[in-house]
């Protein structure tokens, strides 16, 4: 048995972990390297906890004359053994360990000394790492999903590995709690002003937010007890789960394939149905799944732009064959039907699918008018913008569906374009979803 040297990330912390209140910390890693089996453990202490844990295996490389450390990267270490204490929620102040098999994953299995180290990191549960997987397949657990700290960090890829659009979720935080910012438009090209009145947002909370649309695939793997066709259909999979509605999603139960009308008992803020979409995803994975708010929506897909047509920063043209080049499938470039999720580059914060594709529904009901929102504040999903201001809504039974369609030209799918879209039980081939959930996030 070989011990190598390692780092524990924050252990000068750990004597402050009280005074940082409570704050998980990681102290005394070590990794052991067991003779010519190459089976490798790495053991930590962990305080404050329960925390989420993740490690990075890094080497040392010497560029240009300087030595320094770097991932040996997550496809060469990512196959650690079921039960180790790593990715996910660990339990328990104390001694955990990793089990290590680098000879599957990682053809010079053999560690050097004093060449290699584990990166050991512990996060709040309520600051959990950047990107989460969560199983959904039908012998998936609850709270089983996995915690990654960058898409670097994704096993497989985040497009390489089909998994993430086709039996597991993956979703990217979003940093949105107490951060003030101007939703609509102002000076946008094809601009409704009464429809995308800019008005104040602080989101109340961090989210979690699916890097892409639902898929077909995906929704007939939760959506086991109901019959759902498509408009558009490949050998895949991967195509946009289309021809949605509220009910299909949150709402209430199908006759043949006939959905019907929604009763109240499933309307946002209640819980959904639960052998709706969300209803099974949530019993399946122990996770507060919804649709998002139109102003989360908005947030995400900006990803820290402001006043731009596109979530690149790019402005458009007009309505015709000039805008082909922007990525999102739309009119200029659809060739009439959808695209498989993730053809087009993804925003600033990893999202694919923003723009076109399918429109996207969300909790919000619509309003042709929202100028009176000027000066008003919301914090949704708190307040979605049914209640917002106590203003009357003039239709109870549609709901937004934001980002626009493969149907629809560019200046149809903008950031800041509020579609007025179907009734809840009503199925229209331009519309699917994408979900969101805190997972505990603050």
């Amino acid at each position: 048995m070989k011990t190598i040297s390692s780092l524990s990330l924050l252990a000068s912390l750990a004597s402050c972990a009280a005074l940082a209140g409570g704050v998980p910390t990681v102290t005394g890693v070590t990794m052991t390297q067991a003779g010519d089996s190459r089976c490798t453990t790495i053991s930590y202490t962990l305080a404050n906890a329960p925390a989420v844990v993740t490690v990075d295996i890094q080497t040392n490389l010497t560029v240009a004359g300087e030595t320094r450390w770097a991932t040996i990267g997550i496809d060469n270490f990512a196959d650690f053994e079921p039960g180790s204490d790593v990715w996910r929620r660990v339990e328990g102040d104390g001694p955990h360990t990793i089990t290590w098999k680098p000879d599957r994953t990682w053809p010079e299995h053999k560690i050097p000394e004093g060449g290699i180290r584990a990166v050991v990191t512990a996060w709040p549960i309520t600051d959990t790492p950047d990107y989460m997987v969560v199983d959904i397949a039908r012998a998936a657990l609850p709270n089983t999903q996995r915690y990654y700290p960058s898409a670097d960090f994704v096993p497989g890829g985040v497009l390489a590995n089909t998994d993430y659009r086709l039996n597991k979720l993956l979703l990217r935080k979003i940093k949105a709690k107490n951060v003030p910012w101007t939703m609509g438009s102002v000076r946008e090209g094809s601009r409704t002003a009464a429809a995308e009145a800019t008005h104040e947002v602080t989101l109340t909370n961090n989210f979690y937010i699916g890097v892409f649309p639902i898929t077909q695939a995906q929704f007939n793997l939760v959506q086991t007890n109901a019959t759902k066709s498509f408009k558009f259909t490949d050998a895949t999979g991967m195509l946009p789960a289309d021809t949605m509605t509220y009910a299909h999603i949150r709402g209430s139960a199908n006759v043949g394939n006939v959905w019907q009308g929604v009763s109240s008992t499933y309307m946002w803020p209640n819980a959904p149905y639960p052998q709706s979409f969300l209803g099974i995803l949530r019993s399946r994975t122990g996770l507060d799944f919804d649709l998002p708010g139109e102003a989360q929506w908005e947030f995400a897909c900006r990803a820290g732009t402001v006043e731009n047509e596109w979530n690149t920063g790019k402005g458009i043209i007009a309505a015709t064959s000039a805008d082909a080049n922007l990525p999102g499938c739309y009119q200029s470039n659809a060739s009439g039907r959808t695209a498989i999720v993730g053809s087009y580059a993804p925003n600033a914060w990893g999202l694919y699918d923003m723009h076109g594709n399918v429109a996207e529904v969300c909790l919000d009901w619509y309003e042709a008018d929202i100028s009176a929102y000027n000066g008003r504040i919301n914090v949704d999903p708190a307040n979605p913008m049914k209640t917002l201001g106590g203003l009357t809504r003039s239709n109870d039974d549609i709901h937004i569906a934001r980002g626009g369609s493969y149907l629809q030209q560019a200046h149809g799918c903008r950031s800041a374009k509020r579609n007025d879209g179907y009734a809840a039980w009503n199925p229209n081939e331009q519309q699917g979803c994408r979900v969101v959930c805190t997972a505990g996030l603050e």
